[in-house]
């Protein structure tokens, strides 16, 4: 990241000098140069700027007035000969302000103050998506609700307008009324519709062969024509050595 930078001073020598500590620092871009606000202003008319180091005592038009008549000024550090504009330079929301003679240490000091400005006023960016994190689920059962881990979750079977949610270590299932749209919103990404009748926890399976899923010896569980892709779109993420298409 550079700050855009434009310079301006009467005095050819310095602002000569000015320019030459601007090049010296890796994250300032200097877009201009001038010797009087008049032309400054023709600078900001036609080139996005971030950062105006001025010196105050010019003719015409002084720094400070200049910056005053901006309707959105960019940052800016003045530069005077006198300390008693110091305090004046604040009210104009100066980021900083160099005191003739200053060398290139103080510049840069300056300088910094705008990075650091300019990275506090910056957009935050964009928070990534806080991925699920829920760990368990209430089923309603007759008249009660049973709480059940996810990851205890092998199988989901629809059943009417029943679902069965199967669990390690029981050997019945758990009854409630619901849907498969609805529970679906409730599990967590290891969850996969594999049939229109089965919902799979990917993290039980012990294998998938032949357009089955084996859960155990016992227990195969079978693939729907129109949940193939999405079977083999989770398989290429979560795989080693799967077959690319």
């Amino acid at each position: 990241m550079k700050l855009r930078t434009l310079i301006i001073d009467d005095e050819p020598i310095a602002l000569e000098k000015l320019g030459k500590y601007v090049e010296k620092v890796p994250f300032l871009e200097l877009v201009g140069t001038c010797e009087s606000a008049l032309d400054a202003s023709a600078v900001l008319a036609d080139v996005p700027v971030d950062l105006i180091f001025t010196d105050i005592n010019m003719p015409d038009l002084n720094g400070m007035d200049f910056i005053a008549s901006l309707s959105a000024a960019p940052m800016v550090v003045f530069i005077t000969a006198y300390a008693r504009y110091a305090v004046d330079s604040y009210k104009l929301s100066a980021v900083d302000y160099l005191l003739k003679p200053y060398g290139f240490a103080e510049f840069q000091r300056a300088a910094n103050k705008a990075l650091e400005h300019y990275a506090s006023k910056a957009p935050a960016p964009a928070a990534m998506p806080v991925k699920d994190r829920r760990e368990s689920l209430f089923i309603k059962v007759d008249y009660r609700y049973v709480r059940i881990s996810l990851s205890s979750v092998r199988y989901i079977k629809g059943y009417g307008e029943y679902l069965q949610v199967f669990t390690v270590g029981s050997s019945s299932p758990l009854l409630t009324l619901s849907s498969f749209a609805d529970i679906k919103e409730r599990l967590s990404e290891s969850f996969l519709q594999v049939h229109r009748s089965y919902i799979v926890n990917m993290d039980q399976v012990e294998s998938i062969s032949r357009g089955r899923i084996i859960m155990d010896a016992e227990t195969y569980i079978p693939v729907g024509d129109s949940f193939k892709n999405a079977l083999q779109d989770y398989l290429q993420e979560h795989s080693a050595g799967a077959s690319r298409r």
